[in-house]
Parts: C-alpha cells; structure tokens; sequence
C-alpha cells in the first residue's frame, strides 16, 4: 500500500520554476515506480516523467525533457519535479502516481492506466 500527497502548485510566469513535492508513504518502496503526470482542461493525463525507486532509472516525456527533472529521496520518501523554463502549455494540474514493478528490469510504464496509486493533485499555472 502507498498513499501519495503531493503539494507545491502555484502560479509562475513563463520562464519561471517550480519545484513539486510528493511525500510517499509505504515500506517497500524500493519495488515501486513513482511517476508524475500533468492533465490539461480537454485533453488526456499523460506523464512527465517517472523514475523506479531501487534505480533511479527515469523516463520524461520529450515536451519537458532539459526542463524538467524527477528525482527522489529515499529517507525522507520524497519524490521532486524540478520545473525549469516554464512555458504557458505546461499549465495543468500535476499529479503523482506510482504502481507496483513485477519485475524490477522492466522498462517503466507510462500509462496512467498502469498506476493504481494517485494523489489528489496540485494545479500548476503558467502565465505569458
């Protein structure tokens, strides 16, 4: 079992940062994959970026890479998002999930559909 919070949404100017938080509970962290996912009004969750725990392994979707970095914590089970260089089409609200690997070579999963464990998300607004 995990439970997600995460927290540091707010509104920024284009060009601007942001540093999202998520605290992740959970003993056995180390067979999970965390991940992060931005849903726009009208269009499909989608993911950011994501990293397997044991690894640090990561993935980024190619809109935020160079911009964007995941990054986790493992004593105080903390899971960041580094935004750099913020655009307008960045605005929408972040969420951070992660799902349980079977194997731990596999490739990470991007599809929402395969993470069964979600905060309840920090809205992001990046002004022109």
């Amino acid at each position: 079992q995990v439970q997600l919070v995460e927290s540091g949404g707010g509104l920024v100017q284009a060009g601007g940062s942001l540093r999202l938080s998520c605290a992740a509970s959970g003993r056995t962290l180390s067979i999970y994959v965390v991940g992060w996912f931005h849903q726009a009004p009208g269009k499909e969750r989608e993911v950011v970026a994501a990293i397997k725990w044991s690894t640090t392994d990561t993935i980024y979707a190619d809109s935020v890479k160079g911009r964007f970095t995941i990054s986790r914590d493992t004593a105080e089970k903390m899971v960041y998002l580094q935004m750099n260089s913020l655009k307008p089409e960045d605005t929408a609200v972040y969420y951070c999930a992660a799902y349980r690997m079977s194997r731990l070579w596999d490739a990470i999963n991007p599809a929402p559909t395969n993470y069964n464990y979600w905060g309840q998300g920090t809205q992001v607004t990046v002004s022109s």
